[in-house]
């Protein structure tokens, strides 16, 4: 998928009906690649998987690029990457929302999240991936991925 949506950003600026899944994804919805659709994934593609933005971060960052993009349509194409599969939202107890880049690369990872500042980290851990796959068959489901989210204080905050 990476592959696909790198070929289909590569041809962003002409903005041209290309076939592609996340075309195809968006047109079942009756949605459309806009420029600004095309400008967050890229974003997100250029700061790679494992690092979680909020709405405001991901404006900011587009803003100070020269990119003329309201933070409602932000929150919009957030929602839409979120619902095709392309980011992951992460829901902060406090009623924050953080997103990230999908990847195939690490799909069974966990975060601590600073419940005063917000700074997530991603951890991976066998244990916890191991008690997943208990759980689910003990009660008769098929795991298919297996997140937890550790809220907790970071240094800096402390």
């Amino acid at each position: 998928m990476r592959i696909a949506l790198s070929l289909l950003l590569s041809f962003s600026s002409q903005y041209n009906v290309l076939t592609s899944p996340l075309v195809e994804d968006l047109h079942k919805d009756g949605k459309r690649l806009t420029p600004q659709r095309l400008k967050v994934l890229n974003l997100f593609e250029n700061i790679g998987s494992g690092n979680h933005l909020s709405a405001e971060e991901v404006h900011e960052k587009l803003v100070k690029s020269s990119s003329k993009v309201s933070l409602a349509t932000i929150y919009r194409t957030l929602r839409l990457l979120v619902k095709i599969g392309l980011l992951h939202e992460l829901e902060l107890s406090e009623g924050g929302h953080r997103y990230e880049l999908l990847s195939n690369e690490t799909p069974d990872h966990h975060h601590l999240i600073c419940i005063r500042c917000g700074r997530t980290e991603e951890f991976e851990s066998d244990e916890v991936l191991r008690a997943g796959k208990i759980a689910a068959k003990i009660n008769g489901f098929k795991l298919i991925e297996s997140s937890l989210n550790v809220r907790a204080i970071c240094p800096k905050c402390i």
